[in-house]
């Protein structure tokens, strides 16, 4: 979608190019505590933390990477990275007509319009969700974003000064990722 949008971007992983990167976008597919396995294990927890508190590079996490920003998950044992504080719960429903995963196109309530990630998004915005999981967070002035689904509203994008987060995929969301990401590498 980078390239879609005209901005350069490249795949690391390595510590080195962590330490040169300018802004960092957290993807995130899979489970909680075997995505924060991996960044412990790979020694980059450390790059990470420095890049995103110390030297505040913009940061933003996709569906789990936004998950992984948050204190912890219902869905593991193991501590997010605790740059938001937040909790990642799971979806559940006595309805047994709402489906989990919550999978496909929902629209977005804007609760902050004046932010950098928000801007331009137009009128009803609507973006592609998969997920199981959804992020609640302590602060009211980290809500970006909330979505409503089978009656419950959730935050689908978060921010704390320069890190993001976004609950759905902006890859798969059209107009209104390509917008999101455009805002995004402008930050």
């Amino acid at each position: 979608m980078f390239k879609w949008i005209g901005v350069d971007s490249e795949i690391i992983s390595s510590v080195s190019e962590i330490q040169k990167a300018k802004k960092i976008l957290l993807p995130g597919v899979g489970s909680f505590d075997r995505a924060m396995k991996n960044i412990n294990d790979m020694g980059i927890r450390p790059v990470l933390d420095n890049k995103a508190k110390i030297e505040k590079i913009p940061v933003l996490g996709i569906c789990l990477g936004m998950q992984l920003l948050t204190d912890g998950s219902e869905e593991g044992k193991l501590d997010g990275l605790s740059w938001i504080s937040g909790k990642t719960k799971r979806f559940q429903f006595s309805d047994k007509k709402v489906k989990v995963p919550h999978m496909g196109w929902n629209t977005v309530d804007i609760i902050d319009s004046n932010q950098a990630l928000t801007q331009n998004l137009g009128e009803e915005p609507r973006f592609y969700f998969v997920h199981s999981y959804y992020v609640k967070v302590n602060e009211y002035e980290n809500k970006l974003l909330e979505t409503l689904y089978g009656g419950l509203v959730f935050d689908s994008a978060i921010q704390n000064e320069n890190i993001f987060g976004a609950q759905f995929h902006p890859e798969k969301s059209h107009k209104f990722g390509m917008q999101l990401l455009k805002n995004f590498a402008e930050i």
